[in-house]
């Protein structure tokens, strides 16, 4: 693994893993079912990160994982934090209009 390839998973990790923390934080100060959702992106998020750091160090084989052609596990891990904010974004909207 080269030097870039290092300095860029390792600050992907450590800012991934503030951002979990303080979700896991706030997760605990809120019942929010919009905020628990972001929450929840948050982590999905660290868990997409996490995914790609054990492929790069070749603890887990993509190749393994695929359907179709299509590597699953990669598709599932980097659109879950997207899926959870758009349902955030949508509890947020229809509790607007119901007021």
């Amino acid at each position: 693994m080269d030097t870039g390839l290092a300095v860029y998973l390792v600050t992907r990790i450590t800012v991934a893993g503030l951002m979990t923390f303080l979700a896991i934080i706030l997760w605990s100060r809120t019942r929010d079912i919009a905020w628990m959702l972001i929450v929840i992106a948050a982590i999905s998020s660290y868990s997409d990160v996490l995914f790609d750091l054990l492929v790069q160090f070749g603890l887990l084989d993509e190749a393994k994982m695929q359907f179709f052609g299509l590597p699953v596990a990669r598709i599932a891990f980097a659109n879950l934090p997207y899926l959870f904010l758009s349902l955030s974004f949508l509890v947020t909207l229809f509790r607007k209009r119901e007021r």
